[in-house]
């Protein structure tokens, strides 16, 4: 399994200053990655070594996208305190997944500040919100070319500390409950609540974790 993002959650009025802070943090800037209009958030980007990016992301005023999955799970983690809200799994087709849950993905799209537009399909938002432990999943229809990670420096993800039952989420991924991630530890803490704890990151100057 490809770990194709994971994302961190404010409110709006914190987006700038949690930027700042983890880009200083790893050493690394984030770009304006732009709105999801049917899903009434916004978000920043930095692209990781390895395929994959940070998002931080924060929900916007947006009454016509309020009973949207995605906005509803960013709102309630901005709420409690913001933090890490969850990890995106990247597979090239996502119709065995469809037929495994029982359940059509949701086509999806980014407008980026540059007017070009991201598309996807994901699906398991839902399931993120009833267990933060368990990541949903993305089928880009977006040509490599254009995925978020483009443009990556040396930071790269090394290790993901998590809270949870590491069975049902290999179950979850159908994948090894050792290795379910390729080139990226897992590690399982004691937390109060299920999901990502920490994640650890190489940088220039070092391992950084960042909670």
């Amino acid at each position: 399994m490809r770990l194709d993002h994971i994302s961190y959650a404010c409110t709006p009025g914190e987006l700038g200053d949690v930027v700042q802070r983890i880009g200083s943090d790893l050493g690394a800037a984030f770009s304006d990655g732009g709105r999801h209009p049917q899903f009434g958030t916004r978000n920043f980007i930095l692209p990781l070594a390895g395929g994959c990016y940070v998002e931080v992301v924060s929900a916007l005023d947006h009454p016509s996208a309020e009973k949207a999955p995605f906005r509803r799970a960013v709102s309630q983690r901005a709420e409690e305190g913001g933090g890490w809200l969850g990890w995106v799994v990247a597979v090239d087709d996502i119709s065995p997944l469809e037929a495994r849950l029982g359940r059509t993905a949701v086509p999806a799209h980014r407008i980026r500040p540059d007017g070009r537009q991201l598309n996807w399909r994901q699906l398991g938002v839902l399931d993120l919100i009833e267990d933060p432990s368990l990541p949903f999943f993305i089928e880009w229809d977006t040509p490599a070319a254009e995925h978020p990670s483009r443009g990556a420096g040396e930071v790269r993800i090394e290790r993901i500390e998590f809270a949870g039952d590491a069975t049902t989420i290999a179950d979850w991924l159908q994948a090894s409950i050792d290795r379910p991630l390729d080139d990226i530890e897992i590690s399982w803490v004691d937390a109060d609540e299920p999901g990502v704890v920490a994640v650890w990151f190489s940088t220039s100057g070092g391992s950084i974790r960042i909670d």
